[in-house]
Protein backbone atom coordinates (compact mmCIF):
# COMPACT_ATOMS: atom_id res chain seq x y z
CA UNK A 1 0.00 0.00 0.00
CA UNK A 2 2.97 2.37 0.64
CA UNK A 3 3.85 2.29 -2.80
CA UNK A 4 0.36 2.88 -4.24
CA UNK A 5 0.31 5.79 -1.81
CA UNK A 6 3.73 7.46 -3.03
CA UNK A 7 2.35 6.50 -6.45
CA UNK A 8 -0.91 8.34 -5.63
CA UNK A 9 0.73 11.72 -4.04
CA UNK A 10 3.38 11.53 -7.36
CA UNK A 11 0.04 11.71 -9.61
CA UNK A 12 -1.39 14.40 -7.37
CA UNK A 13 1.74 16.59 -7.75
CA UNK A 14 2.18 15.89 -11.41
CA UNK A 15 -1.43 17.20 -12.28
CA UNK A 16 -1.83 20.71 -13.46
CA UNK A 17 -5.14 21.03 -11.96
CA UNK A 18 -4.66 20.76 -8.06
CA UNK A 19 -2.76 24.07 -7.64
CA UNK A 20 -5.41 26.58 -9.72
CA UNK A 21 -7.97 24.36 -7.76
CA UNK A 22 -6.93 24.83 -4.44
CA UNK A 23 -6.36 28.81 -5.30
CA UNK A 24 -9.61 28.96 -6.46
CA UNK A 25 -10.95 27.49 -3.22
CA UNK A 26 -9.04 30.06 -1.67
CA UNK A 27 -10.33 33.07 -3.53
CA UNK A 28 -14.19 31.70 -3.39
CA UNK A 29 -13.07 31.63 1.10
CA UNK A 30 -11.88 35.46 0.48
CA UNK A 31 -15.05 36.42 -0.92
CA UNK A 32 -17.25 34.96 1.57
CA UNK A 33 -15.10 35.80 4.43
CA UNK A 34 -14.99 39.73 2.80
CA UNK A 35 -18.55 39.93 2.51
CA UNK A 36 -19.42 38.44 6.18
CA UNK A 37 -16.63 41.16 7.84
CA UNK A 38 -18.80 43.93 5.02
CA UNK A 39 -21.97 42.87 6.84
CA UNK A 40 -20.83 43.62 10.32
CA UNK A 41 -19.46 46.28 11.93
CA UNK A 42 -15.65 45.77 11.71
CA UNK A 43 -14.82 47.83 9.11
CA UNK A 44 -14.78 51.40 10.37
CA UNK A 45 -16.64 53.99 8.81
CA UNK A 46 -13.13 56.49 8.29
CA UNK A 47 -11.58 53.53 6.94
CA UNK A 48 -14.51 52.77 4.62
CA UNK A 49 -14.22 56.87 3.77
CA UNK A 50 -10.23 56.82 2.86
CA UNK A 51 -9.35 54.17 1.91
CA UNK A 52 -11.63 51.13 0.67
CA UNK A 53 -14.31 51.38 -2.53
CA UNK A 54 -17.04 54.03 -1.41
CA UNK A 55 -19.32 53.76 -4.57
CA UNK A 56 -22.88 52.61 -4.90
CA UNK A 57 -24.14 49.27 -6.12
CA UNK A 58 -24.45 50.26 -9.54
CA UNK A 59 -20.97 50.87 -9.78
CA UNK A 60 -19.69 47.73 -8.00
CA UNK A 61 -21.90 45.81 -9.89
CA UNK A 62 -20.43 46.93 -12.98
CA UNK A 63 -16.74 46.74 -11.65
CA UNK A 64 -16.90 43.67 -10.51
CA UNK A 65 -18.58 42.93 -13.32
CA UNK A 66 -15.14 44.15 -15.88
CA UNK A 67 -13.33 42.34 -13.26
CA UNK A 68 -15.24 38.74 -13.71
CA UNK A 69 -15.27 38.85 -17.82
CA UNK A 70 -11.84 40.78 -18.63
CA UNK A 71 -9.76 37.96 -15.95
CA UNK A 72 -11.54 35.25 -17.54
CA UNK A 73 -11.25 36.23 -21.41
CA UNK A 74 -7.66 37.16 -20.83
CA UNK A 75 -7.28 33.41 -18.97
CA UNK A 76 -8.66 31.49 -22.11
CA UNK A 77 -6.35 33.62 -24.42
CA UNK A 78 -3.23 33.72 -22.59
CA UNK A 79 -3.73 29.63 -22.22
CA UNK A 80 -4.52 29.19 -25.82
CA UNK A 81 -1.01 30.64 -26.59
CA UNK A 82 0.75 28.66 -24.59
CA UNK A 83 -0.49 25.15 -26.14
CA UNK A 84 0.49 26.77 -29.75
CA UNK A 85 3.96 27.47 -28.26
CA UNK A 86 3.96 24.23 -26.30
CA UNK A 87 2.95 22.43 -29.68
CA UNK A 88 6.04 24.29 -31.46
CA UNK A 89 8.29 22.75 -28.80
CA UNK A 90 7.23 19.74 -28.47
CA UNK A 91 7.80 19.20 -32.54
CA UNK A 92 11.67 20.74 -31.24
CA UNK A 93 12.24 18.92 -27.35
CA UNK A 94 9.43 16.06 -27.64
CA UNK A 95 6.63 15.30 -26.36
CA UNK A 96 7.66 13.79 -23.42
CA UNK A 97 8.83 16.99 -22.09
CA UNK A 98 5.50 18.39 -22.30
CA UNK A 99 5.07 17.09 -18.58
CA UNK A 100 7.70 19.61 -17.38
CA UNK A 101 5.62 22.71 -18.89
CA UNK A 102 2.16 20.99 -17.42
CA UNK A 103 3.80 20.77 -13.83
CA UNK A 104 5.37 23.85 -14.13
CA UNK A 105 4.07 26.14 -10.50
CA UNK A 106 4.26 29.28 -12.37
CA UNK A 107 2.19 28.50 -14.89
CA UNK A 108 -0.35 26.29 -12.54
CA UNK A 109 -0.42 29.32 -10.39
CA UNK A 110 -0.70 32.50 -12.86
CA UNK A 111 -3.64 29.89 -13.82
CA UNK A 112 -5.43 29.39 -10.39
CA UNK A 113 -4.66 33.72 -9.81
CA UNK A 114 -7.44 34.46 -13.38
CA UNK A 115 -9.96 31.77 -12.25
CA UNK A 116 -9.88 32.92 -8.59
CA UNK A 117 -10.14 36.57 -9.20
CA UNK A 118 -13.33 35.44 -12.19
CA UNK A 119 -14.79 33.36 -9.02
CA UNK A 120 -13.93 35.80 -6.28
CA UNK A 121 -15.55 38.50 -8.41
CA UNK A 122 -18.76 36.79 -8.90
CA UNK A 123 -19.24 35.74 -5.63
CA UNK A 124 -19.21 39.45 -4.15
CA UNK A 125 -21.34 40.06 -7.53
CA UNK A 126 -24.33 37.98 -6.05
CA UNK A 127 -24.07 40.21 -2.74
CA UNK A 128 -24.62 43.78 -4.28
CA UNK A 129 -28.37 44.98 -3.80
CA UNK A 130 -29.60 48.31 -4.97
CA UNK A 131 -31.46 50.80 -2.77
CA UNK A 132 -34.45 48.52 -3.87
CA UNK A 133 -33.74 45.55 -3.37
CA UNK A 134 -32.20 46.24 0.58
CA UNK A 135 -29.01 48.35 -0.08
CA UNK A 136 -26.06 46.73 0.32
CA UNK A 137 -22.57 47.59 -1.18
CA UNK A 138 -19.76 45.50 0.28
CA UNK A 139 -16.90 47.77 0.35
CA UNK A 140 -14.23 45.69 1.11
CA UNK A 141 -14.65 43.08 -0.80
CA UNK A 142 -15.08 45.02 -3.75
CA UNK A 143 -11.98 46.64 -2.63
CA UNK A 144 -10.05 42.99 -2.53
CA UNK A 145 -11.96 42.15 -5.82
CA UNK A 146 -9.85 45.61 -7.09
CA UNK A 147 -6.81 44.37 -5.85
CA UNK A 148 -6.58 41.09 -7.11
CA UNK A 149 -7.46 42.98 -10.45
CA UNK A 150 -4.33 44.35 -10.18
CA UNK A 151 -2.41 41.13 -9.19
CA UNK A 152 -3.64 39.79 -12.28
CA UNK A 153 -1.99 42.20 -14.41
CA UNK A 154 1.04 41.67 -12.83
CA UNK A 155 0.67 37.78 -12.63
CA UNK A 156 -0.05 38.30 -16.53
CA UNK A 157 2.99 40.14 -17.20
CA UNK A 158 5.05 37.32 -15.01
CA UNK A 159 3.64 34.64 -17.54
CA UNK A 160 4.82 36.22 -20.62
CA UNK A 161 8.44 36.37 -19.55
CA UNK A 162 8.31 33.12 -17.70
CA UNK A 163 6.52 31.48 -20.33
CA UNK A 164 9.20 32.95 -22.78
CA UNK A 165 12.22 31.56 -20.93
CA UNK A 166 10.72 28.36 -20.25
CA UNK A 167 10.60 27.18 -23.74
CA UNK A 168 13.97 28.05 -24.56
CA UNK A 169 15.63 25.14 -25.33
CA UNK A 170 18.59 25.61 -22.53
CA UNK A 171 16.05 26.47 -19.85
CA UNK A 172 14.22 22.63 -21.08
CA UNK A 173 17.51 21.21 -21.06
CA UNK A 174 18.89 22.77 -17.43
CA UNK A 175 15.19 21.34 -15.85
CA UNK A 176 16.04 18.07 -17.21
CA UNK A 177 18.98 17.86 -15.83
CA UNK A 178 18.43 19.26 -12.52
CA UNK A 179 15.83 15.71 -12.62
CA UNK A 180 18.94 13.83 -13.42
CA UNK A 181 21.21 15.12 -10.45
CA UNK A 182 18.29 14.62 -8.34
CA UNK A 183 17.64 11.33 -9.12
CA UNK A 184 21.57 10.13 -9.20
CA UNK A 185 21.85 11.87 -5.56
CA UNK A 186 18.74 9.67 -4.51
CA UNK A 187 20.43 6.35 -6.00
CA UNK A 188 23.57 6.44 -4.93
CA UNK A 189 25.54 6.02 -1.20
CA UNK A 190 29.22 7.17 -0.20
CA UNK A 191 29.55 4.15 1.99
CA UNK A 192 30.17 0.54 0.24
CA UNK A 193 26.95 -1.32 -0.60
CA UNK A 194 25.85 -5.12 0.40
CA UNK A 195 26.82 -7.37 -2.90
CA UNK A 196 24.28 -9.71 -4.27
CA UNK A 197 24.46 -13.20 -3.34
CA UNK A 198 25.89 -15.21 -5.97
CA UNK A 199 23.60 -17.07 -9.05
CA UNK A 200 23.34 -20.54 -7.27
CA UNK A 201 21.28 -19.22 -4.25
CA UNK A 202 18.75 -18.87 -6.56
CA UNK A 203 18.86 -22.13 -8.48
CA UNK A 204 15.73 -23.45 -6.87
CA UNK A 205 13.82 -20.66 -6.58
CA UNK A 206 10.39 -20.44 -8.10
CA UNK A 207 8.88 -18.00 -10.34
CA UNK A 208 6.12 -15.71 -9.31
CA UNK A 209 3.56 -14.48 -12.22
CA UNK A 210 1.98 -11.39 -12.47
CA UNK A 211 -1.07 -10.89 -14.15
CA UNK A 212 -0.69 -7.17 -14.41
CA UNK A 213 0.90 -4.84 -17.34
CA UNK A 214 2.40 -1.27 -17.17
CA UNK A 215 5.11 0.61 -16.26
CA UNK A 216 6.98 -0.04 -12.66
CA UNK A 217 6.63 3.03 -11.16
CA UNK A 218 6.64 2.64 -7.49
CA UNK A 219 8.57 -0.37 -5.55
CA UNK A 220 8.41 -0.38 -0.97
CA UNK A 221 11.39 -2.35 -0.78
CA UNK A 222 11.88 -2.20 2.69
CA UNK A 223 8.27 -3.35 3.05
CA UNK A 224 8.30 -6.20 0.75
CA UNK A 225 12.14 -7.25 2.43
CA UNK A 226 10.39 -7.27 5.80
CA UNK A 227 7.52 -8.90 4.61
CA UNK A 228 10.18 -11.38 3.19
CA UNK A 229 11.91 -11.99 6.32
CA UNK A 230 8.96 -12.77 8.52
CA UNK A 231 7.86 -15.23 5.96
CA UNK A 232 11.45 -17.08 5.81
CA UNK A 233 12.06 -16.29 2.20
CA UNK A 234 14.22 -14.29 -0.09
CA UNK A 235 12.76 -12.62 -3.35
CA UNK A 236 14.98 -11.55 -5.86
CA UNK A 237 12.78 -8.80 -8.28
CA UNK A 238 12.84 -9.73 -11.97
CA UNK A 239 12.19 -5.85 -12.65
CA UNK A 240 12.94 -2.64 -11.69
CA UNK A 241 11.26 0.90 -11.16
CA UNK A 242 11.07 1.83 -14.93
CA UNK A 243 10.96 -1.25 -16.50
CA UNK A 244 7.62 -2.36 -18.00
CA UNK A 245 5.98 -5.58 -16.78
CA UNK A 246 4.04 -7.83 -19.05
CA UNK A 247 1.04 -9.98 -18.47
CA UNK A 248 1.65 -13.24 -17.26
CA UNK A 249 5.75 -12.97 -17.01
CA UNK A 250 7.89 -13.83 -14.25
CA UNK A 251 8.21 -10.68 -12.33
CA UNK A 252 9.98 -12.16 -8.82
CA UNK A 253 12.03 -15.66 -8.04
CA UNK A 254 11.65 -16.73 -4.49
CA UNK A 255 13.50 -19.34 -2.55
CA UNK A 256 10.96 -20.39 -0.86
CA UNK A 257 7.24 -20.41 -1.98
CA UNK A 258 4.73 -18.71 0.45
CA UNK A 259 1.17 -18.26 1.11
CA UNK A 260 0.01 -14.62 0.52
CA UNK A 261 3.62 -13.78 -1.81
CA UNK A 262 1.83 -12.30 -4.93
CA UNK A 263 -0.68 -10.20 -2.80
CA UNK A 264 2.65 -8.58 -1.02
CA UNK A 265 4.57 -7.85 -4.62
CA UNK A 266 1.23 -6.39 -5.82
CA UNK A 267 1.15 -4.21 -2.52
CA UNK A 268 4.60 -3.00 -2.68
CA UNK A 269 4.66 -2.61 -6.20
CA UNK A 270 2.70 0.49 -8.29
CA UNK A 271 2.06 0.04 -11.84
CA UNK A 272 1.65 3.23 -13.80
CA UNK A 273 0.51 3.50 -18.11
CA UNK A 274 3.76 5.92 -18.54
CA UNK A 275 7.38 6.24 -17.01
CA UNK A 276 8.20 9.04 -14.64
CA UNK A 277 11.46 10.62 -13.71
CA UNK A 278 11.07 10.40 -10.16
CA UNK A 279 11.29 6.41 -10.41
CA UNK A 280 13.95 5.73 -13.34
CA UNK A 281 17.06 7.38 -13.87
CA UNK A 282 17.42 6.19 -17.39
CA UNK A 283 14.20 7.73 -18.55
CA UNK A 284 15.35 11.57 -16.63
CA UNK A 285 18.90 10.78 -19.10
CA UNK A 286 16.66 9.20 -22.02
CA UNK A 287 14.47 12.79 -22.04
CA UNK A 288 17.75 14.82 -21.99
CA UNK A 289 18.86 12.34 -24.94
CA UNK A 290 15.55 12.91 -26.58
CA UNK A 291 16.24 16.38 -26.82
CA UNK A 292 20.01 15.99 -28.48
CA UNK A 293 18.43 13.65 -30.94
CA UNK A 294 15.81 15.63 -32.47
CA UNK A 295 18.46 18.66 -32.54
CA UNK A 296 20.54 16.28 -34.45
CA UNK A 297 17.83 15.78 -37.16
CA UNK A 298 17.69 16.78 -40.19
CA UNK A 299 14.48 18.97 -39.66
CA UNK A 300 16.27 20.64 -37.28
CA UNK A 301 19.94 20.55 -37.34
CA UNK A 302 21.23 22.42 -34.36
CA UNK A 303 24.36 20.34 -33.13
CA UNK A 304 24.61 23.79 -30.15
CA UNK A 305 21.64 22.01 -28.65
CA UNK A 306 23.20 18.73 -28.85
CA UNK A 307 26.48 19.57 -27.31
CA UNK A 308 24.68 21.66 -24.74
CA UNK A 309 23.28 18.15 -23.87
CA UNK A 310 26.44 16.35 -23.82
CA UNK A 311 27.93 18.89 -20.99
CA UNK A 312 24.91 18.37 -18.51
CA UNK A 313 25.91 14.55 -19.21
CA UNK A 314 29.77 14.84 -18.62
CA UNK A 315 28.53 16.92 -15.87
CA UNK A 316 25.91 14.49 -14.09
CA UNK A 317 29.01 11.94 -14.52
CA UNK A 318 31.23 13.98 -12.54
CA UNK A 319 29.09 14.35 -9.87
CA UNK A 320 29.27 10.95 -9.54
CA UNK A 321 32.47 10.46 -8.81
CA UNK A 322 32.38 10.16 -4.80
CA UNK A 323 29.31 8.24 -5.37
CA UNK A 324 28.09 4.95 -5.76
CA UNK A 325 25.17 3.12 -7.40
CA UNK A 326 22.70 1.11 -4.85
CA UNK A 327 22.85 -2.49 -5.14
CA UNK A 328 19.29 -2.61 -3.87
CA UNK A 329 19.92 -5.83 -1.90
CA UNK A 330 18.33 -6.10 1.69
CA UNK A 331 19.42 -7.93 4.13
CA UNK A 332 17.40 -8.79 7.27
CA UNK A 333 18.85 -10.67 10.09
CA UNK A 334 22.14 -11.41 8.25
CA UNK A 335 20.17 -13.23 5.10
CA UNK A 336 19.47 -11.93 2.21
CA UNK A 337 15.69 -11.21 1.69
CA UNK A 338 15.16 -9.28 -1.19
CA UNK A 339 17.38 -7.83 -4.56
CA UNK A 340 16.34 -5.56 -6.71
CA UNK A 341 18.20 -5.43 -10.58
CA UNK A 342 19.85 -2.15 -9.87
CA UNK A 343 21.48 -0.06 -12.25
CA UNK A 344 24.54 0.17 -13.73
CA UNK A 345 27.06 2.14 -14.88
CA UNK A 346 27.97 0.82 -17.60
CA UNK A 347 24.30 0.99 -18.40
CA UNK A 348 23.94 4.63 -17.47
CA UNK A 349 26.88 5.21 -19.89
CA UNK A 350 25.40 3.50 -22.36
CA UNK A 351 22.21 5.19 -22.02
CA UNK A 352 23.61 8.63 -21.81
CA UNK A 353 26.38 8.39 -25.18
CA UNK A 354 25.09 5.95 -27.39
CA UNK A 355 22.07 7.38 -29.37
CA UNK A 356 23.73 10.48 -29.16
CA UNK A 357 26.75 8.83 -31.37
CA UNK A 358 24.84 7.11 -33.32
CA UNK A 359 22.97 9.71 -34.67
CA UNK A 360 25.91 12.15 -34.82
CA UNK A 361 28.31 9.51 -36.51
CA UNK A 362 28.78 12.18 -39.73
CA UNK A 363 28.87 15.56 -37.14
CA UNK A 364 32.13 15.91 -36.40
CA UNK A 365 31.70 18.91 -33.60
CA UNK A 366 29.44 16.68 -31.92
CA UNK A 367 31.51 13.80 -32.00
CA UNK A 368 34.16 15.92 -30.90
CA UNK A 369 33.16 17.36 -27.88
CA UNK A 370 32.05 14.09 -27.18
CA UNK A 371 35.33 12.75 -26.79
CA UNK A 372 36.19 16.02 -24.94
CA UNK A 373 33.52 15.29 -22.23
CA UNK A 374 34.84 12.21 -22.07
CA UNK A 375 38.46 13.21 -21.19
CA UNK A 376 37.00 15.13 -18.48
CA UNK A 377 35.13 12.63 -16.69
CA UNK A 378 37.91 10.30 -16.78
CA UNK A 379 40.21 13.00 -15.13
CA UNK A 380 37.91 13.65 -12.36
CA UNK A 381 36.89 9.35 -12.21
CA UNK A 382 39.12 6.84 -9.74
CA UNK A 383 37.31 4.07 -10.70
CA UNK A 384 39.43 1.64 -12.72
CA UNK A 385 36.46 0.08 -14.00
CA UNK A 386 34.04 3.07 -14.77
CA UNK A 387 37.07 4.76 -16.33
CA UNK A 388 37.58 1.41 -18.71
CA UNK A 389 33.93 2.46 -19.27
CA UNK A 390 34.20 5.58 -20.41
CA UNK A 391 37.23 4.33 -22.76
CA UNK A 392 35.02 2.08 -24.62
CA UNK A 393 32.70 4.52 -25.57
CA UNK A 394 35.33 6.64 -26.90
CA UNK A 395 36.72 3.73 -28.66
CA UNK A 396 33.55 3.52 -30.69
CA UNK A 397 33.43 7.31 -31.41
CA UNK A 398 36.52 6.64 -33.32
CA UNK A 399 35.51 3.89 -35.10
CA UNK A 400 32.12 6.07 -35.92
CA UNK A 401 34.18 8.88 -37.04
CA UNK A 402 36.46 6.70 -39.42
CA UNK A 403 33.63 4.80 -40.53
CA UNK A 404 31.42 8.04 -41.01
CA UNK A 405 33.39 11.16 -41.87
CA UNK A 406 34.65 11.43 -45.40
CA UNK A 407 36.68 14.46 -45.03
CA UNK A 408 39.90 14.14 -43.96
CA UNK A 409 40.71 17.39 -41.96
CA UNK A 410 37.87 16.31 -40.03
CA UNK A 411 38.63 12.90 -39.40
CA UNK A 412 41.99 14.02 -38.36
CA UNK A 413 40.24 16.51 -36.15
CA UNK A 414 38.41 13.60 -34.21
CA UNK A 415 41.35 11.64 -34.10
CA UNK A 416 43.78 14.04 -32.49
CA UNK A 417 40.81 14.49 -29.68
CA UNK A 418 41.16 10.55 -29.25
CA UNK A 419 44.35 10.74 -28.70
CA UNK A 420 44.69 13.43 -26.36
CA UNK A 421 41.37 10.68 -24.45
CA UNK A 422 44.32 8.20 -24.61
CA UNK A 423 46.98 10.05 -22.76
CA UNK A 424 44.37 11.10 -20.10
CA UNK A 425 43.49 7.57 -19.68
CA UNK A 426 46.79 6.17 -19.53
CA UNK A 427 48.41 9.07 -17.74
CA UNK A 428 46.18 10.65 -15.86
CA UNK A 429 44.94 14.34 -16.07
CA UNK A 430 48.82 15.33 -16.82
CA UNK A 431 48.30 13.58 -20.51
CA UNK A 432 46.45 16.34 -22.15
CA UNK A 433 49.45 18.45 -22.18
CA UNK A 434 51.38 15.67 -23.22
CA UNK A 435 49.80 15.12 -26.45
Amino acid sequence: MTARFRKMLDDLAETFWLVPALIVLLGIGIAFLAIEIDRGTIVADWLRDEWLYNGGATGARTLLGAIASSTIGVAGTVFSIMIAALSLAAGQMGPRLLRNFTRDRGNQITLGVFLATFCYALIVLRSVRTPAEGAFVPHLATTIGIVLAFLSVATLVYFVGHMSGRINVDTVIGLVSDDVQSMIHSLTREDSQPAPPPARFWQNAVPIIDPRQGYLVQLDERGLATWACEHDTAIHLLVRPGDYIFPGAPIAMATMPRDGIEEAIRNATALGPQQVTSADLRFAVRQLVEVAVRALSPGINDPHTAITVLDRLGAALCEMQPLRLQTSVWIKEGKPALVVPHLRYHELVAAMFDMIRQNAADAPPVLIRMIEVMIQVVSCERDPQRIDCVREHADLVLADAERCIRNPSDLDAVRNHHRRFTAVFEKGPIGRFLT
